[in-house]
């Protein structure tokens, strides 16, 4: 009697031990329980049997249905083949119930439940009268899963007989102690992160919600940008790039290229830009592609904030790009900017030593310019700002009309006009090295008999003084242009004592 209420103890202090568990069943499944253990008869029996009973080994089996995590039903029986303790005569006692079990606690090492039922017993002595029990039968257990599939299950189960004339006072309790292996059917594996591959064969226990896995169950990748597919809402993201929790790149500039791979990570709002980032800029002004409001810039020249050129002479030919910055109004200019009838004039200077005018008028009789005299004077100022060292003499000359002595002053005044312009136009050319007379109708080139040849005599003339200048800047100049090599500096030029 001894040795089985110590088995009994050992039963119960199993039950307290803690285990870890491998894996467990989750969701609704059938539990199949072979049972064993020990039964311990109540003494009290002897009042209905004549003779108490032998503590003896318990076979039986529990059959279940697992609804809910907490609540299942459960039928139960088993056999327990005993004597008499005075006589020795064999009893066979057999019982079965049908329970609720309640599991109030589960966790991962194990869970804790308590049952309760009824039920019916028989004591069948060997050549005796058989009795048969109405039964309360409630107890406590735990189990252990070790697999999906397969558990260690422990209980203590109390069959209370209740007696027909008072249903709250049992007229004996028989305690039943043991445990066996729990087979669980048609359960889910367990699957603690919830990614479709069970406990016992997840690699990767921790995946985070929503994230695609592997036969392993660890997160894949695709994109290498380190957010889980699944959870990763830019599955395409390229290789370098910076993303946001989201698994979305980053775009700093806002120019589409995504941080990370952006190797101008500054470009400006519009810009358009290349495959790495930076923007381009297709006709080299400064501005960017996107920005530039005139693409089609030449190179070199100056342009404003937003990638078009300036002109500040107005001549057609952007700054810059223009030799002749300062091109008066009207002057027709080659691809450089330069006047086209400068590059003539100056021509003419080089071969001739002088500039001569027709077509500079005056107001009649006076020496003042007419304003349509000025672009063809600003001309002659262009070629000679570029000959500084010249000596220039501005000659006024008019046709035979009126009185020699007339023309003679007229002309004087006209030379001097001339020259008056040139000064306030040209404050850089030097003062001392220009000089004005008038030679009247002293010097004609043509016939004054015919308007034609009136309006010939009727000019103005710039001539050199020092021509010996000229000519060594004039050579030096060709010979630059044959060797396309830098132009040393003007030699000074030699005093000339010449008399005017």
């Amino acid at each position: 009697m001894r040795s089985r209420l110590r088995f009994a103890l050992t039963v119960l202090a199993m039950m307290a031990m803690p285990a870890a568990a491998l894996a467990e069943p989750t969701g609704s499944y059938f539990e199949v329980t072979p049972f064993g253990g020990f039964t311990f008869f109540d003494g009290d029996i002897r009042a209905y049997l004549g003779a108490p009973l032998t503590d003896d080994i318990y076979f039986g089996g529990r059959v279940g249905w697992q609804w809910k995590p907490w609540l299942g039903l459960e039928v139960a029986g088993g056999f327990t083949p005993t004597t008499f303790d005075s006589t020795g005569g064999d009893v066979d006692f057999f019982h079965t119930s049908g329970n609720l079990m309640f599991t109030p606690w589960s966790g991962r090492a194990g869970s804790f439940f308590i049952f309760a039922g009824g039920g019916m017993s028989q004591l069948t002595p060997t050549g005796g009268v058989e009795l048969t029990q109405g039964n309360l039968e409630f107890g406590i257990g735990t189990r252990f899963w070790v697999s999906d599939a397969i558990g260690l299950r422990f209980e203590v189960r109390n069959l209370a007989w209740l007696g027909k004339d008072d249903v709250a006072d049992p007229l004996t309790s028989t305690l039943i102690a043991g445990g066996g292996l729990s087979f669980a059917i048609g359960g889910t594996a367990r699957d603690t992160d919830a990614d479709g591959v069970p406990d016992r064969k997840d690699q990767c226990p921790d995946t985070p919600q929503g994230a695609t896995v592997d036969e392993r169950g660890c997160p894949r990748d695709s994109d290498g940008d380190k957010v889980w597919d699944g959870i990763d809402q830019c599955p395409n993201t390229p290789q370098g790039a910076v993303v946001d929790a989201r698994g979305c790149p980053l775009d700093a500039d806002g120019d589409a290229v995504a941080d990370g791979i952006d190797r101008c990570a500054d470009t400006p709002r519009g810009a358009v830009v290349d495959s790495s980032g930076c923007p381009r800029d297709s006709d080299g002004d400064g501005v960017f592609d996107g920005l530039d409001r005139c693409g089609d810039t030449p190179r070199g020249a100056t342009v404003d904030s937003v990638g078009c050129s300036t002109d500040s002479d107005g001549d057609g030919v952007p700054n810059g790009v223009d030799q002749c910055p300062d091109t008066s109004p009207g002057l027709r200019v080659d691809a450089t900017g330069c006047p086209i009838e400068v590059i003539e004039r100056e021509t003419e200077l080089m071969d001739t030593g002088m500039i001569r005018l027709q077509g500079v008028n005056f107001e009649t009789g006076k020496a003042i310019l007419t304003p349509e005299s000025l672009p063809a004077l600003d001309i002659v100022g262009e070629v000679l700002s570029k000959w500084p060292e010249l000596r220039i003499e501005v000659g006024g000359h008019t046709d035979a009309r009126g009185s020699d002595a007339f023309n003679q002053r007229l002309s004087q005044q006209r030379a001097e006009a001339v020259l008056g312009h040139f000064k306030g136009k040209y404050p850089h050319l030097k003062r001392e090295q220009y000089s004005a007379k008038g030679y009247g109708e002293s010097k004609p080139i043509a016939s004054n008999s015919s308007a034609e040849g009136m309006a010939r005599n009727r000019r103005v003339e710039f001539v050199v003084q020092n021509k010996d200048v000229l000519r060594r800047e004039t050579e030096r100049r060709r010979l630059l242009e044959k060797s396309d090599a830098p132009a040393p500096a003007p030699a000074p030029a030699p005093a000339d004592t010449t008399r005017r």
